[in-house]
């Protein structure tokens, strides 16, 4: 009986002394694991809103959202685990080497997921926009995380990888309200000069599509080989740039003849000695 209380007293002692040692750094794990979600939760919710107020794009406000959780509550479990004793180096030691792996396997998908998130927050170009890149031009279809999909003039389904696409060149033509068009005009040589510069003048005056201010340009730019080129331009609302661009060629192609001015090809007179 006697050594039945005595292993009962050491159990209570041991019991005592556990929950000395080890209750108030339960207790302080308990309130921190607690302190420290509530305090991931808040921090999410807030980035959340404020990438809401910024408008960054709606598909990528829940993914950061969640990433950005999910890296605090990390983060507290590691300290609470170090708080209760727990040694975590190793432990981290382990989680980074096998990041490393991975992230190494997944270079290329990671580059691309990168150039998304950097496409979706700094928004060069936006869904409808025709944009030029890595050899293709079209209208932006979609934005995705890890691509971006383009339709071609012809309809073709373009699929870029978003890596290329962000650290690349790119021309998007929908970012300005208007553009300009460039033609070359040539007449053949001891044409009338005057009579050109009416005519292409009279042209863009007379199209409604063409704007006026700033006004169009029209010059003698070059004495070719088989012509006498014209520079000109004229700027035009962006919707309109194919109507006016295939507008003057014709134009162009008729009146030269109706006003007796030829447009010229390449040609070579050889003199032959006897």
């Amino acid at each position: 009986m006697e050594n039945q209380l005595q292993n009962s007293g050491q159990y209570v002692d041991t019991l005592i002394n556990l929950f000395v040692v080890w209750g108030p750094k339960l207790v302080g794990a308990i309130l921190a694991l607690l302190i420290g979600l509530w305090l991931a939760n808040m921090i999410a919710g807030g980035l959340s809103r404020r990438m809401e107020k910024s408008e960054v794009d709606p598909s990528l406000r829940p993914f950061l959202t969640s990433l950005v959780s999910t890296l605090l509550k990390l983060l507290v479990a590691v300290s609470v685990l170090g708080m209760v004793g727990i040694q975590m180096t190793s432990f981290i030691a382990i989680l980074g080497a096998a990041g490393l792996a991975v992230g190494m396997a997944l270079s290329g998908t990671l580059q691309n997921f990168a150039g998304g998130v950097m496409i979706l927050i700094f928004k060069p170009f936006k869904v409808g926009d025709v944009i030029e890149a890595q050899g293709y031009t079209g209208a932006v279809n979609a934005i995705q995380i890890f691509n971006t999909i383009l339709k071609t003039p012809d309809n073709k389904t373009v699929i870029i990888p978003n890596g290329g696409l962000s650290t690349s060149s790119m021309v998007n033509y929908s970012t300005e309200p208007t553009r300009r068009v460039d033609w070359t005009f040539g007449i053949a040589y001891g044409d009338d000069i005057d009579k050109a510069k009416q005519v292409l003048s009279e042209l863009l005056t007379s199209n409604d599509k063409v704007l006026q201010d700033p006004a169009p340009f029209i010059e003698l730019g070059e004495l070719a080989d088989s012509s006498v080129n014209f520079t000109v331009r004229a700027w035009v609302n962006a919707a309109d740039y194919w109507t006016v661009h295939f507008y003057m060629l014709e134009k162009v192609y008729r009146r030269f003849g109706e006003a007796g001015l030829n447009i010229p090809f390449p040609q070579m007179d050889v003199h032959l000695d006897k």
